[in-house]
């Protein structure tokens, strides 16, 4: 061994001295029998271990999308005649939205109800002559045959014509205009989106280990960077029948009412689910001193002394740390100066600001 590596270990032998000793305390004792440092007491102050209620939150990212929506599209080739709408208007379902060109279409019509009604009135002489006895039933099956074809005729006519009109299949909030007026479109042109945005809904992945907190009509909450400080609560409406193999994840849909029309599909939204609702320890998240991967506390006890306890800790809220093992109710633990603290040191407790303050004011300067 050289000497430089000689060194390097005498180091760090001398530096996890230092570290064990400021952990661990000092074993030397000075002349009256008392550790050195343990000559000074260490001030604090102290919180108890309090009972609080805490819950399991499952959170995931989703976009929102509209309860229903649809690209209104042309369904014939032909020219827009009129367009019966302003970009973002309400309406109601049924509602006439565009129409095409169709003057050839309406001649037709006409045509066809000219034909049923010229076959209407065959049938309805031959009728009479059939019960005088001067028409077979034969020639007037025939003509029955031809009404009917021209009915026939005259409905798909009209289905024709109906498909240039183009209506919403339900009610919502039609989008941008993409065409114009006198514009030739071809089947598959969109024209306006509809979007029902009275509900939204988020479809968001929740890990395959978690889905037993999860269930049909559970509370869910939200946010959405547009509205900061803002939460939109709804509701569990339906679980993915089937688990993701590669992200070993299912597809969970939430339902919010959008009743103010602040979602909009498409949003990015943060979403939780609150689950296991339960009543347990907790400590001031201050209190905690990590080691490596374990978490201890200083427990003061009735003689001002402090004992280094490791605790297990569950669930964090602001402020707060849920203890699974380690301590008890009504415990006195180190809140600040934990720093400055070695198991067995005595401490001394602070007067909380809010008593310093008052005694200031009551025994403030007073002159004889």
């Amino acid at each position: 061994m050289t000497l430089r590596q000689i060194l390097i270990a005498l180091a760090a032998a001398i530096l996890l001295a230092l570290v064990s000793w400021a952990w661990f305390g000092s074993t030397g004792e000075g002349k009256d029998g008392r550790g050195d440092r343990g000559q000074q007491p260490v001030l604090v102050t102290l919180s108890k271990v309090e009972s609080r209620a805490f819950v399991d939150v499952i959170e995931a990212v989703g976009s929102a999308r509209a309860n229903e929506s649809v690209e209104l599209t042309a369904k014939v080739s032909d020219t827009v005649a009129r367009l019966n709408f302003t970009d973002g208007q309400s309406v109601d379902a049924g509602y006439l939205v565009a129409e095409m060109t169709q003057r050839e279409q309406t001649a037709d019509l006409a045509a066809a109800e000219a034909s049923l009604r010229e076959q209407e009135q065959a049938l309805a002489r031959a009728e009479k002559l059939r019960a005088r006895g001067f028409v077979s039933n034969a020639s007037l099956d025939g003509l029955k045959a031809a009404r009917d074809s021209a009915s026939a005729r005259v409905a798909a006519t009209r289905s024709r014509m109906a498909d240039r009109a183009l209506r919403t299949p339900f009610a919502g909030k039609l989008g941008l205009r993409r065409v114009s007026a006198g514009a030739l479109v071809r089947p598959g042109d969109v024209i306006t989106t509809l979007d029902d945005i009275s509900r939204i809904k988020i479809d968001f992945p929740v890990a395959e280990t978690k889905l037993g907190g999860v269930s049909r009509g559970q509370t869910v909450k939200a946010t959405a960077a547009a509205y900061p400080g803002e939460t939109f609560t709804g509701t569990v409406e339906s679980i993915d029948t089937r688990i993701d193999t590669a992200s070993r994840a299912v597809t969970v849909r939430a339902v919010f009412p959008n009743k103010d029309g602040l979602l909009l599909p498409g949003m990015l939204m943060t979403v939780g689910i609150e689950t296991n609702p339960r009543t347990a320890l907790s400590v001031a998240e201050q209190t905690l001193v990590a080691v490596e991967t374990r978490q201890y506390v200083f427990v003061v006890s009735g003689d001002g002394k402090a004992e280094r306890r490791e605790v297990r800790i569950g669930a964090r809220v602001p402020g707060h740390v849920e203890i699974l093992a380690g301590v008890k109710e009504g415990e006195s633990i180190v809140r600040d100066g934990t720093l400055r603290m070695r198991p067995g040191a005595t401490v001394k407790v602070a007067d909380e600001p809010e008593k310093q303050a008052g005694a200031r004011k009551d025994g403030g300067d007073r002159r004889p």
